[in-house]
């Protein structure tokens, strides 16, 4: 199993179709964690190989990646369709493109045709190269035979960083119908961010929320992300631009959390060098696991842009009990 960087923040990953030029010139003015081109299911098949045109000179284009962007990738099609050598020929050395979705990935060999074509069409960005700009994969999981060979997919590609649930598509193959409760996802959902937690997968991207317009949306939207934060999910995708903020926020750590979090480093630190391995916080007994906890929130806290430096000073004479 490749070593994988827990930097990675994806947060929100916005899909805008790629064979819309309103859309490629509008996304860069846009802010989110990731933003993924869709050459997928918003294009039609006529039209692929002019939308693949469009974004490959639109990210040629692009002099560096937009300061409110943290990731660029693109949804290829299919690796069982025509299409996907080709759009990997055409986009993967393209140093500004950051990542690529790979859609319908049903076992192992769905991924190892991607990490092939990758060593041959981008040497120079091989993910156990010198790590300055690797390419990475992520893996729509969509079907039930995808869910049965988790374990598989998961291990094969040093190039792999993340897993997507998409929902409709599962759906579709069971012959199941979505409800608001998404109860019947529960199966599909956990085994998903349990396979990417054992196989230290940075990304888990939960579903995309079909419901995005007026209080009634944001209602919904805000129960799912906390629905599958709760679950193990550490972002969600987004099919439109309002979704993105609400999104970013609910899978940031929130601020009493980041405070706690930050009380735990400040008094382990102290309790480290008093020699004590275990000690107390507000009545709870405090170990290295609860430890190891507390820096993950406060990682993820200064990659989220929170101020956590005003936070440690606040509690810089917090003492282990």
């Amino acid at each position: 199993m490749a070593a994988k960087s827990s930097s990675l923040l994806r947060r929100a990953l916005l899909y805008v179709p790629a064979s819309s030029p309103r859309m490629l010139t509008k996304s860069l003015g846009l802010r989110s964690d990731n933003i993924t081109y869709d050459l997928e299911d918003s294009v039609t098949p006529k039209a692929k190989p002019e939308a693949r045109k469009a974004l490959r000179e639109h990210l040629r284009s692009l002099p560096a990646r937009p300061q409110s962007v943290s990731e660029l990738a693109v949804r290829i099609n299919a690796v069982s369709t025509p299409y996907a050598l080709d759009d990997l020929t055409s986009l993967a050395p393209l140093p500004n493109l950051d990542a690529i979705v790979i859609p319908k990935v049903n076992s192992a060999s769905d991924l190892t045709f991607a990490t092939d074509a990758l060593r041959h069409l981008a040497p120079e960005r091989h993910a156990g190269g010198d790590g300055s700009n690797p390419v990475k994969l992520i893996a729509l999981i969509e079907s039930a035979q995808a869910i049965m060979n988790l374990r598989e997919i998961c291990a094969a590609s040093p190039y792999l960083s993340g897993l997507i649930f998409a929902a409709e598509d599962f759906a579709l193959d069971l012959s199941i119908t979505r409800t608001p409760s998404l109860s019947e996802f529960l199966y599909a959902r956990s085994a998903i961010a349990t396979a990417a937690r054992a196989y230290n997968l940075p990304s888990t991207i939960d579903l995309v929320c079909t419901s995005y317009k007026g209080d009634e949306g944001i209602r919904r939207l805000e129960e799912e992300c906390a629905g599958g934060k709760a679950m193990g999910f550490n972002g969600k995708q987004c099919i439109h631009p309002s979704q993105v903020e609400t999104v970013q926020r609910l899978f940031a750590p929130e601020e009493k959390e980041v405070e706690w979090a930050v009380r735990i480093v400040i008094a382990d630190e102290k309790a480290a060098q008093a020699g004590r391995g275990a000690w107390t916080l507000d009545g709870a007994m405090i170990d290295a696991p609860v430890v190891g906890k507390a820096r993950v929130i406060v990682t993820k806290a200064e990659a989220c842009g929170l101020d956590v430096n005003a936070i440690r000073e606040k509690w810089k004479d917090q003492e282990p009990e």
